[in-house]
C-alpha cells in the first residue's frame, strides 16, 4: 500500500491518488489530507469523488468521513455500470467528473460509465461548465480518452442544485503533444445566468463587454454565446474561450452578489489578456493555459507526450510528485514556455 501525503496538494491530490489507484490498481493510504488549507480534511465534494471513483472499481475504503484528514483506498478492477452520488452542497460536480476521466484507460472495448450527480456546476476554485467542456475534454479526447459531460441544470453558490450526467467509454491512448497553440483561429464568449436576471440582460451585457474588450486587444474574430439557464441560486458565469489549431486555453469570470456583469467579463478578458501578452495568440506561444495544464497532468501521466504552458503552478509540482509515487514520469521545465512531458508513461 503506497503511502501519500495530501498536506501541500488539496483536493486535487486527492483526486489525483483515486484516478491513478483505479487505474493501476494500487491501493494507498492518503494522510494530511488538505492539511494546508483553513479547513482541513474531506468535505463534501471529496466525499463525492471518493463515493464515485469507489464505486466503479468496487474499492474497499476506510476513514472516508466528512473532517477525516486521512483514509486507505483498496481498488479492484474498474468496470461499467451507472452511478448516481449527490454533493449535498454547492461543491463542483465537475470535480468529482475529473477524478474519473482517467479511468477510461481501464474501460473495455464497449464499456461504458456513467455518473450522475448534484452540485454546483460554475463555482469558485474548479473549472466552469464552459471551461471544461470547450477546453479540458476535447483536449483530453486527443490523448484517447473518451469522456464527456451533459449538464441539465446549472447550480450556483451557495444552493448548489445542479445537475450533470458524465459518461465515460474505453479509452485508445495515443501522446499528447500540445507544443503550441497556434496559430489562435477565433476567440468564443460564453456568458451564462440565471433566468431571474433575464430582465437586467446580464448575459448580453457580460457578452457584450466581453467582445468589445477583446476586440481593443486582438483581430481575431469573436463569437459571443448569451444564455439563461434554470437555477436554484441567481448567478452568472463569463468564459472566453480561444481556439488554436493546436491548443486551446479558458479564461473565467465569475459572478457574485452585488458584482456587475462588466466586471465579471472584464475578469476573464484580463486573464486572457496575459496569456496573450505572454505569447499565448501567437504560433508559437503556450499550448494552454495554466489550469488546464494542471487537468492534463494526469492524462500525461497516462497516454505520455508534452505540453507547453504560460507557468507552472504548485499544482503540477504536487502532481509530479503522486505520478512518481505510482511509478510514472513528469518532467516539468520553466521557461517561456514552460513545459510538461512525459516519456515515461503509467504501466496500466
Amino acid at each position: 500500500m503506497l503511502d501519500l501525503d495530501g498536506s501541500a496538494g488539496g483536493g486535487q491530490l486527492l483526486r489525483t491518488a483515486l484516478a491513478l489507484s483505479a487505474v493501476t490498481g494500487r491501493a494507498f493510504e492518503m494522510t494530511g489530507i488538505r492539511g494546508d488549507r483553513p479547513e482541513p480534511g474531506l468535505k463534501s465534494q471529496h466525499l463525492a469523488a471518493v463515493e464515485a471513483v469507489a464505486a466503479a472499481c468496487d474499492a474497499e475504503v476506510t476513514d472516508a468521513e466528512y473532517g477525516s484528514e486521512a483514509l486507505t483506498f483498496e481498488p479492484g478492477p474498474v468496470h461499467p455500470g451507472e452511478y448516481e452520488v449527490d454533493i449535498g452542497t454547492a461543491g463542483s460536480v465537475l470535480l468529482v467528473f475529473d477524478a474519473l476521466v482517467p479511468l477510461s484507460a481501464a474501460l473495455d472495448e464497449g464499456e461504458d460509465l456513467v455518473v450522475r450527480a448534484t452540485g454546483g456546476t460554475d463555482v469558485k476554485w474548479a473549472p466552469t461548465t464552459d471551461h471544461y467542456r470547450q477546453v479540458k475534454l476535447p483536449l483530453a479526447r486527443r490523448a484517447g480518452l473518451d469522456a464527456r459531460v451533459a449538464v441539465s441544470r446549472h447550480g450556483f453558490y451557495p444552493a448548489g442544485g445542479g445537475e450533470a450526467s458524465f459518461r465515460l467509454g474505453s479509452a485508445d491512448l495515443q501522446p499528447l503533444e500540445l507544443r503550441d497553440i497556434g496559430p489562435t483561429e477565433r476567440l468564443d464568449v460564453h456568458a451564462v445566468a440565471a433566468e431571474p436576471l433575464v430582465d437586467a440582460d446580464v448575459a448580453e451585457r457580460g457578452a457584450r463587454a466581453a467582445r468589445q474588450s477583446l476586440r481593443d486587444l486582438t483581430p481575431l474574430p469573436v463569437g459571443t454565446h448569451p444564455e439563461y439557464v434554470e437555477t436554484d441560486s441567481p448567478g452568472a458565469v463569463l468564459t472566453v474561450v480561444a481556439h488554436g489549431t493546436d491548443g486551446r486555453a479558458g479564461f473565467t469570470g465569475l459572478g457574485e452578489k452585488g458584482k456587475p456583469m462588466e466586471e465579471v467579463a472584464g475578469d476573464a478578458v484580463g486573464a486572457f489578456d496575459r496569456f496573450r501578452r505572454a505569447g499565448g495568440t501567437a504560433e508559437e506561444g503556450p499550448a494552454v493555459d495554466s489550469h488546464t495544464a494542471d487537468q492534463l497532468a494526469v492524462v500525461l501521466a497516462l497516454a505520455g507526450g508534452r505540453l507547453t504552458t504560460r507557468r507552472l503552478t504548485d499544482h503540477l509540482r504536487t502532481n509530479r510528485d503522486l505520478v512518481a509515487a505510482f511509478g510514472g514520469g513528469l518532467e516539468l521545465a520553466g521557461g517561456d514556455p514552460a513545459v510538461v512531458r512525459c516519456d515515461d508513461p503509467l504501466d496500466i
